[in-house]
């Protein structure tokens, strides 16, 4: 192998510390199921492969599978109606540069992500390779980060598939009848979650269909809105594209950071394919490459429909609607396509239902993960022995983001858009963890050439101090109340901030009372790739 390459990586049954067996027949090293069972029934009840007892389904997807469910985890719809409007009013036509530099810091942590699956192919991603490389404590907080993300948002997801589901058909008067978004928003989720519990294959059709119909919507609207800029029929003030757009430096050093922010939370989610790699054909390879693949077709999406949406509606339109966030596409919607509108809103309305699905997965499969390696309860580990999906984990995410959706939708509107908010710190913090855990693993490998040094070394570290740096500047920027959407102090703070130092309290007492109950988990050690040869 050429020395410039990046090493091939050793499967993780090689390079696990030893510890000792967890009940039921799993290593508690790897997770990995050793005892035999029963056919695994296909998502449509025809029997396929034998699954040992309490594995997940293997082979259930493939490469393609993989990539339409990183693709709509993010949900690239909502994710651009959310921030488009906010963005624009801080670096202005300059926002489809500020997309193109958000893209650097994923794109590196994506590599990592490829790279560590390639060594450990196990469904709970951070938690796992975070605990290889640095312990188990830094693994067991990267884990709760991980499940405390699928908390916060697939409530606010369902919300808005709910709301602009119902816009799409003409019911207005029931999309702002907060009792009924709520309930239908409730059953949503469950919903969402049966489908996850049904099967992963089931699961991976119905995001196919999802994909298609969202991206299929958004090059329409994309399309039209630049045929009518260049038409001269906008009805808005529209302006001519031109390359300088691309620059993110344009706007200034402030403006950066704050849009920095933004770009990053619109690209979260593309890791929900390697959560799955216990699930797809060549587990080893292909999850990591459609994680990055998924990054790239959100770039171009995401880079094309902020030219198209800026040059139709200018700067002054969308920075006097920042604080509408996703309602600004639906008033784009009106402007650009006419009564063709609900072609918009049906794309912004499946790209969160399609992301409310797929945002279960990681949080479910985390907390498989954890319970294999005795860092949950056992219970947790739990997989249907008809679906080979794991059923008890799936509701225990739903209920628990449930709970959390009603609960802070009932304090306010503004109070659900905190929380989301709070999101950005809970994933910017498990991103740099994963960025450092490659960089660490593979330390022996990165003096054997350029390709080893920058892909498993330098690229991910310098995309965990991106996000790192981009992590203080969000946590000084929502101490202030004033920067909040609820505008009001929580114990003197910014309620996004109090949000999440909540949940980061509540991760250590967690993991504490666990440890006092079974410290089996606390005893496994660092380790590190060993040198290829």
């Amino acid at each position: 192998m050429a020395a410039d390459t990046p090493p091939e990586t050793t499967p993780r049954a090689a390079t696990a510390t030893a510890v000792p067996a967890a009940p039921g027949g799993t290593t508690a090293a790897t997770g990995t199921v050793v005892a035999a069972g029963t056919a695994a029934p296909s998502g449509n009840g025809t029997p396929t492969a034998p699954a040992p007892a309490g594995a997940l389904k293997s082979d259930a997807i493939g490469f393609l599978d993989a990539l339409a469910i990183g693709l709509n985890a993010t949900s690239p719809a909502y994710s651009l109606a959310a921030v488009i409007g906010p963005l624009v009013a801080l670096v202005g036509v300059h926002a489809p540069g500020v997309m193109l530099a958000s893209f650097v810091p994923m794109l590196l942590i994506a590599s990592a992500f490829h790279f560590l699956n390639r060594a450990d192919p196990d469904c709970g991603t951070t938690f796992s390779w975070v605990t290889r490389a640095l312990g188990p404590t830094a693994g067991w907080l990267g884990g709760w980060a991980i499940a405390m993300t699928g908390v916060l948002v697939v409530g606010s997801l369902a919300d808005v598939a709910v709301g602009f589901g119902l816009l799409a058909v003409g019911a207005d008067g029931l999309a702002g009848n907060s009792l009924v978004r709520e309930a239908l928003t409730v059953v949503l989720i469950l919903l969402m979650s049966w489908l996850c519990v049904r099967g992963t294959e089931v699961s991976a059709r119905f995001q196919n269909v999802l994909v298609l119909l969202q991206v299929l919507c958004l090059v329409v609207f994309a399309a039209v809105a630049v045929y009518r800029v260049y038409t001269g029929r906008g009805s808005l003030d529209a302006v001519r594209p031109a390359a300088g757009w691309l620059d993110p430096f344009g706007a200034g050093g402030p403006a950066l950071t704050g849009g920095l922010l933004l770009g990053v939370f619109a690209y979260w989610g593309w890791e929900s394919a390697v959560n799955l790699t216990e699930e797809t054909k060549d587990p080893a390879n292909a999850p990591g490459r459609a994680g990055i693949w998924s990054t790239v077709v959100l770039l171009a999406t995401y880079v094309a429909v902020a030219f198209a949406v800026v040059a139709y509606a200018g700067t002054a339109y969308l920075a006097g609607r920042a604080d509408a966030e996703e309602d600004v596409f639906a008033a784009l919607a009106r402007e650009v396509l006419g009564g063709w509108d609900w072609i918009l809103l049906l794309a912004v309305a499946t790209s969160a239902l399609a992301s409310t699905q797929t945002t279960i997965i990681p949080a479910s499969r985390t907390a498989l993960s954890m319970a294999r390696r005795r860092a949950l309860p056992a219970g947790f580990a739990h997989i249907d022995a008809r679906r080979g999906t794991p059923s008890t984990s799936t509701w225990w995410v739903t209920a628990t983001a449930t709970v959390w959706y009603v609960v802070i939708h009932r304090i306010s509107e503004n109070a659900l858009a905190d929380s989301l908010t709070a999101l950005s710190l809970l994933i910017a913090f498990y991103y740099a963890l994963t960025g450092i855990a490659c960089a660490v693993w593979y330390r022996r490998r990165l003096m054997r050439g350029p390709g080893p040094f920058l892909l498993l070394g330098a690229g991910p570290l310098v995309g965990s101090a991106l996000l790192i740096w981009l992590l203080v500047e969000s946590v000084a920027d929502m101490a202030d109340p004033e920067n909040a959407s609820s505008a009001t102090a929580w114990f003197g703070l910014g309620a996004p901030l109090v949000i999440a130092l909540f949940l980061a309290g509540a991760g250590v007492v967690l993991m504490l009372l666990r440890r006092a109950a079974s410290g089996a988990f606390w005893r496994e050690r660092p380790g590190v790739a060993p040198e290829a040869p």
